[in-house]
């Protein structure tokens, strides 16, 4: 089986190092960028790979370009494999395997349909999410599903972590998957669209913390936007990120309102419920313990962290 892969962050990199036994005869990837302050050229983690086991690596600012197709064409591929790709495919680049073109998506299809599936899954409070691996189709993530493995999300864990994981049984799950393919030995389910959610890109707004809300989705939050947008509110004009907390029962004063202080944080009260604050990372500063935060700042009780930031 040949195949041609298409990704572009840490997530499809995995899945590609995964690929021991599958003959990968090209990468498809974003063009380099320069980033930081020094503006110094970045590879994606699918380039430098494909450098490493002198691959072929396409990086075309668009698949809409005719020289792009003849390109792809040439790789003469039995499946496209696509993996955060960060690009819609077009119908004619999905027409050019000899086969069909497989994309890995983190939830269980059709529940989070979209660019972000982990951190919704979790903003929603989500037990259980999942990986699919579907038979691509003009429509977003609405293909026929090939397989499925499902995930617990732990009580405590980020859109980071859980991401992480989610990679490392998305790659076994590609591999095996694959090789059933190669096989015959695979069928293909349609999505029953009367289940079908979605997970849109993220936005900054979505970051700021609403204190009235209850402790629990607040917490989830602060979970689900990492690394980005982030969960923020504000102290003294200046955006505080909240890092790492815990729901807490305390009650008793307005929402947004420090409530308790000690070694490990500090206390903000909720529309229902409290917030155990434990890391923070002011603008222009640095990430640090809440209880450092307190060293500094000498924050108060009753101090409030509701002003808006704009």
């Amino acid at each position: 089986m040949r195949v041609v892969f298409f990704g572009s962050d840490d997530f499809a990199a995995t899945c590609l190092k995964e690929l021991k036994t599958v003959r990968v005869v090209g990468c498809v990837t974003r063009p380099d960028s320069r980033q930081g302050r020094g503006m110094k050229l970045a590879l994606s983690p699918i380039k430098n790979i494909a450098l490493e086991h002198d691959m072929v690596c396409l990086q075309p600012f668009s698949l809409k370009e005719e020289s792009t197709v003849q390109q792809l064409k040439s790789l003469q591929a039995d499946i496209f494999v696509v993996v955060a790709y960060g690009k819609i495919l077009t119908q004619a680049v999905l027409e050019i395997p000899k086969m069909f073109c497989v994309n890995v998506h983190g939830s269980l299809l059709p529940k989070y349909r979209g660019a972000a599936p982990v951190n919704w899954a979790i903003l929603h409070g989500e037990k259980e999410t999942g990986v699919t691996i579907q038979k691509m189709a003009l429509a977003l993530d609405a293909g026929d599903i090939i397989t499925q493995q499902s995930m617990t999300i732990g009580p405590q864990e980020t859109s980071i972590q859980l991401r992480d994981r989610m990679a490392q049984v998305g790659s076994k799950l590609l591999v095996r998957t694959l090789n059933d393919i190669d096989s015959g030995n695979y069928r293909l389910t349609p999505q029953q669209e009367s289940q079908a959610t979605d997970a849109p890109k993220l936005t900054k707004e979505m970051g700021k913390i609403d204190w009235g809300r209850p402790a629990g989705q607040i917490y989830n939050q602060i979970r689900g936007l990492q690394p980005w947008p982030g969960a923020f509110t504000s102290y003294k004009g200046k955006m505080l990120k909240i890092l790492e907390a815990s729901p807490d029962a305390s009650v008793g004063a307005g929402p947004g309102s420090i409530v308790d202080i000690s070694k490990e944080g500090f206390i903000i009260a909720c529309g229902q419920g409290g917030l155990l604050v434990k890391s923070v990372h002011l603008e222009a500063g640095k990430v640090m313990s809440a209880h450092d935060f307190l060293q500094g700042y000498r924050l108060t009780l009753g101090e409030g962290l509701y002003a808006s930031i704009t």
